[in-house]
């Protein structure tokens, strides 16, 4: 991997919240975070169905869904059903469905390197084909490590003029 701009001249200054990867991992962090998107993303909708299906204490999936309200990820959706009181669902927001790359490049990386006694397995429910996650390039170029270049302009060390305004 190639660094330019500013990231290249930053010596041993961290990038901090300027980094999209550690502001990222501010929402998703946690283990808990992770298997209650990992829920939404099989269906859960319900507080119940992500305590139990995830297998976190009701403290803990609160905790979790609060945050990831907050973040954007999810979203509460209020429901009834009839003769109980009023109660919310969570759904994947556009910003939790672009999770999904992450969430599945990490369940494939499981399978290829360290893999349970019955993976799972993606395809594509059109198909039928398996799904895969890989870098390509805008023009369909498969990429390595080795092809990208990382660009920043952010100061890293340097004088910010954003923090000082």
């Amino acid at each position: 991997m190639k660094l330019e701009g500013a990231l290249a001249l930053r010596d041993d200054q961290p990038v901090g919240s300027y980094c999209p990867i550690e502001r990222t991992l501010t929402v998703v962090s946690t283990r808990s975070a992770m298997l209650v998107l990992r829920e939404a993303f099989y269906g859960a909708s319900r507080f119940e169905e992500f305590a139990a299906r995830a297998d976190l204490t009701d403290a803990t999936t609160s905790a979790r869904l609060r945050d990831l309200v907050r973040a954007g990820v999810l979203e509460k959706r209020p429901y009834q059903e009839p003769g109980q009181r009023r109660r919310h669902e969570y759904a994947l927001t556009p910003a939790g469905e672009d999770l999904m790359p992450a969430l599945f490049a990490l369940l494939q990386w499981a399978n290829r390197h360290d893999p349970p006694p019955y993976p799972p397995q993606l395809t594509h429910d059109g198909c039928g084909r398996p799904v895969t996650i890989e870098a390509r390039c805008d023009a369909g170029h498969h990429v390595t490590s080795d092809d990208v270049t990382v660009t920043a302009a952010g100061p890293f060390g340097l004088d910010d003029p954003v923090a000082s305004t």
